[in-house]
């Protein structure tokens, strides 16, 4: 009898906390491909998750607080569905697939939202971050991904696309296209996390433009990433380009890609091509160059089939791979490979 009393309380006290949240959502995406890859003269095959979208199980809620002021959070937990464990930001490879110590490892925030923006803390993407991802047609994601080519040039930043105990500020929306993002981050005994950022655009119609700064103080200087993204949608075709460079004391590494995308009935071509160019402490010829095709074939709003093909061409001391922690060095030589996968969003 005193158990049965004990579970009715719990609920009543679960069901007190609901009534006063005023929505709440559950979603989540699982995308999971086979792959062929080629790094050298090595070649493997693999499941990897996130070569289309990232996968993640999340949930997110906003209560009306009255007096224009909004309560919201969010949280979302990344995965491996290949393996069935929790994955990193991005997903882990199934052969070097480590379980993260994060549960809510995507995103983890709460936030205060008023007709003067939004004030969120917590664990988030960095607004430097952003332009790699929104003008690349592959987005974060694929074979493709202009991330790929991106290094944090031994620094030891964390910072290069989320941190942790991060303060930040939106602007709000009906600025006439005009949207932005101020981000600091404390290093909380890890130094790779003391990050200070910004981002600012403007959309309107097709036209979409942003630039962004960041500095992360590291125990050996400050790691600085800047950069700028455009696209423009004609309706038949959407161009995206983005150039980002990195610096860390003297070591540069300046990133360009273009891309687009055609819309072809149920489905969608996208291609895209990306440089690397490095300089500083005889790193001037450790350059990469990317290129990248994918078919896309929507079966429904939530499921598409895809396959891919990318080759990224390293020279000198390069060693960027098309599927990074896969299969071992692709250090002076090609990373080349393949995949077929299928998507399903809730």
């Amino acid at each position: 009898m005193k158990k049965s009393l004990l579970a009715v309380a719990v609920l009543g006290a679960f069901a007190g906390a609901a009534s006063a949240q005023s929505s709440v959502t559950l979603f989540g995406v699982v995308d999971l491909s086979a792959n062929q890859i080629k790094n050298g003269a090595t070649t493997a095959k693999y499941l990897a998750s996130n070569q289309l979208n990232s996968n993640r199980l999340g949930f997110r809620g906003v209560e009306d607080l009255g007096g224009g002021l909004t309560a919201g959070f969010w949280l979302e937990a990344g995965m491996n569905n290949a393996t069935g464990n929790a994955g990193g930001g991005g997903g882990n490879v199934a052969p070097t697939d480590t379980p993260s110590s994060q549960l809510f490892n995507r995103r983890s925030t709460v936030s205060l939202i008023s007709k003067m923006g939004e004030v969120r803390l917590g664990r988030d993407y960095d607004p430097s971050f952003w332009n790699t991802v929104f003008f690349d047609v592959n987005g974060a994601n694929g074979l493709g991904q202009g991330l790929n080519l991106i290094s944090s040039l031994g620094s030891g930043a964390t910072s290069i696309a989320r941190t942790n105990n991060s303060i930040a500020y939106f602007l709000p929306g009906g600025l006439g296209g005009l949207y932005g993002q101020l981000q600091v981050a404390a290093p909380e005994g890890a130094p790779g996390n003391n990050y200070r950022g910004g981002r600012v655009g403007f959309a309107s119609g097709p036209v979409d433009v942003a630039v962004a700064y960041a500095t992360t103080k590291t125990i050996g200087g400050d790691f600085k990433m800047q950069n700028i993204g455009a696209s423009y949608d004609f309706g038949v075709m959407k161009l995206l380009g983005f150039y980002n460079r990195n610096t860390y004391g003297v070591l540069k590494q300046n990133v360009y890609e273009v891309s687009g995308s055609v819309p072809l009935g149920q489905g969608e071509f996208r291609a895209s091509y990306g440089r690397a160019d490095a300089s500083g402490g005889g790193t001037n010829a450790d350059d990469a160059r990317l290129a990248s095709v994918e078919y896309i074939y929507n079966l429904s709003k939530r499921t598409a089939l895809y396959t891919t093909y990318a080759k990224i061409t390293n020279k000198g001391n390069a060693a960027f791979s098309i599927l990074p922690g896969s299969l071992g060095s692709a250090k002076g030589a090609e990373s080349s490979g393949y995949n077929f996968g299928v998507r399903h969003s809730f």
